[in-house]
């Protein structure tokens, strides 16, 4: 096995599942899921859609997990997320569980979805969000699965939901694709309309890319098949030739404003890659709490600069003078302060 469960991830589900007394309705329920992708567990680099066809391959790849926070109803419906498939039944309890669906059936993207998604949040809570900091999207959005032809998926902030594509590889079969729409969902709930200018929209895909590795990585261990700042590698390898496949990467050497080519997931990267330096600085916790309680101070159409100032204050507030200088200098290495 590549890695193991990490166990902060695992004490946080256990202690935030409800006891279910006899008769009550189930609010946790076990699933089956990639965790986080096949080409990550795997460290498999030659793995292809086929179709959707659960080859032998992919067996070693399944994970058998527990979704938390269902609302008792029987169907993928919880306090942070509600899933709704275009393709396929609904996904619903059979005898107190999910049964074990593969990835041939559209019933596994649904439970992938629902399980990446309130992971996210539980790790956004394990950060503080929710208890001694502000509540950070603790509302119910609704997941929509393969309700869109196109290789592509997009969180809508006029309906607060989010819509996974199905061309390719499922973007729904990556935890990292729907974690990283999850995020623009995350900045919209600070920040109502966030990213509606070439800079704020790049941020918004920069922190949707880091938050999909902060998440995967505490809830599954850092990968030690496949690099950690690779993005998305089982998604992408529909659409990229190069080894390993990544959608993006957050160890990029892009700098401000030389490499800006007004495209907000490519200029997203000189973005990215201050915040993962800061993650490096600092380690994941202190990184991601400071990184996500500063994007409170952001404004709709915040620019690079502002953002980073607001990034280094909030550093400041949290952590002290250390914790500041290191988000100051991985901020001043992109050319952004």
């Amino acid at each position: 096995m590549r890695r193991s469960l990490a166990l902060t991830a695992v004490a946080l589900v256990a202690a935030l599942i409800p006891a279910t007394r006899a008769g009550a309705a189930v609010t946790s329920a076990q699933a089956t899921v990639f965790a986080p992708s096949p080409v990550q567990t795997l460290g498999r680099q030659d793995l292809t859609d086929a179709k959707d066809a659960d080859l032998p391959v992919f067996a070693a790849a399944y994970r058998r997990v527990t979704l938390t926070d269902l609302d008792g109803s029987g169907a993928l419906a919880g306090r942070y997320v509600a899933v709704k498939s275009a393709t396929g039944k609904a996904a619903t309890l059979v005898d107190g569980a999910f049964p074990a669906w593969h990835r041939d059936s559209d019933q596994f993207e649904q439970v992938m979805g629902y399980y990446w998604v309130t992971t996210a949040q539980l790790y956004l809570q394990h950060l503080g969000f929710g208890s001694n900091l502000r509540p950070v999207n603790q509302r119910q959005i609704e997941l929509r699965i393969d309700q869109y032809g196109g290789d592509n998926s997009f969180f809508r902030d006029d309906k607060a939901n989010i819509t996974l594509g199905k061309g390719g590889v499922d973007d729904g079969e990556d935890a990292e694709v729907i974690v990283h729409e999850y995020g623009h969902s995350v900045q919209d709930g600070q920040v109502p309309g966030f990213g509606t200018t070439l800079e704020s929209g790049a941020i918004g895909e920069a922190f949707g890319d880091y938050l999909a590795v902060a998440v995967t990585s505490w809830a599954t261990g850092a990968p030690t098949l496949t690099p950690e700042a690779c993005v998305a590698d089982w998604d992408s390898t529909s659409y990229t030739s190069t080894t390993p496949h990544c959608l993006r990467r957050l160890d990029g050497n892009k700098h401000y404003p030389a490499d800006v080519i007004g495209e907000v997931h490519a200029d997203g990267e000189i973005w990215s890659r201050a915040l993962w330096d800061i993650r490096g600085a600092l380690g994941d916790t202190h990184a991601t709490t400071l990184i996500v309680e500063a994007q409170f101070a952001f404004a709709a159409e915040t620019t690079f600069a502002a953002a980073a100032r607001a990034t280094v204050d909030a550093a400041q507030r949290l952590y002290g003078a250390t914790a500041a200088a290191a988000a100051r200098s991985a901020f001043t290495a992109r050319g952004l302060l």
